[in-house]
């Protein structure tokens, strides 16, 4: 669909497109994991992994299933390797209303302003299938996650294990007077014609 395929440009002024992970998507997305340093793999999966992708995390992730999932990207056309960071929620079975959030930005790329894009094409994504409710999950070590998702709105609490961080998507009023809120209020006020249009 038109709506899913959204020409923007990051604070810098880079042209970016941001779309929806598709099958034919397999090879880069392996190599956008190979390319993730030890710590950031960590980060995000919580186990120490190799360089490769497993095939079931692939099948997971490029999975075809709107009312329950979506994956995006975001990729830079002028780079020979375009992707730059993904996200995606999955819908919580036991309450249709909820979903978890996951993102990944390059190392090299971090402090570009894509992790809040991807939050905010998440959050609008969610909210079109019926989604009120979006969580995340990060290790306590993690602490530069902890403080970005805090900056941008999200409550969180220590569960004995992890951190858990959530947004209620229906009251922007609860965003904080952060510049990362701003920055994230700013994408959700541009975007929302084109998702939710």
């Amino acid at each position: 669909m038109e709506k899913d395929l959204l020409e923007l440009n990051l604070r810098d002024g880079t042209p970016v497109v941001a779309r929806p992970l598709v099958a034919a998507d397999r090879t880069a997305l392996a190599e956008a994991y190979r390319r993730l340093s030890p710590d950031a793999r960590y980060h995000r999966f919580w186990t120490r992994t190799g360089e490769m992708i497993g095939e079931r995390m692939l099948d997971r992730i490029l999975r075809e299933d709107p009312a329950n999932h979506a994956a995006w990207c975001i990729i830079d056309p002028s780079r020979p390797f375009t992707g730059l960071g993904a996200a995606s929620w999955w819908r919580d079975p036991a309450n249709s209303e909820e979903a978890e959030i996951s993102a990944t930005v390059l190392d090299g790329d971090h402090g570009r302003g894509i992790g809040t894009l991807l939050l905010a094409v998440m959050w609008l994504t969610a909210f079109r299938a019926g989604v009120r409710r979006l969580v995340a999950y990060s290790l306590l070590e993690n602490r530069s996650a902890a403080a970005w998702m805090r900056a941008c709105g999200a409550t969180g609490e220590w569960d004995g294990y992890k951190l858990v961080f959530s947004w209620d998507l229906e009251d922007l009023n609860a965003l904080p007077e952060t510049t990362a809120s701003a920055r994230l209020a700013d994408w959700l006020a541009r975007l929302a014609p084109r998702i939710l249009g």
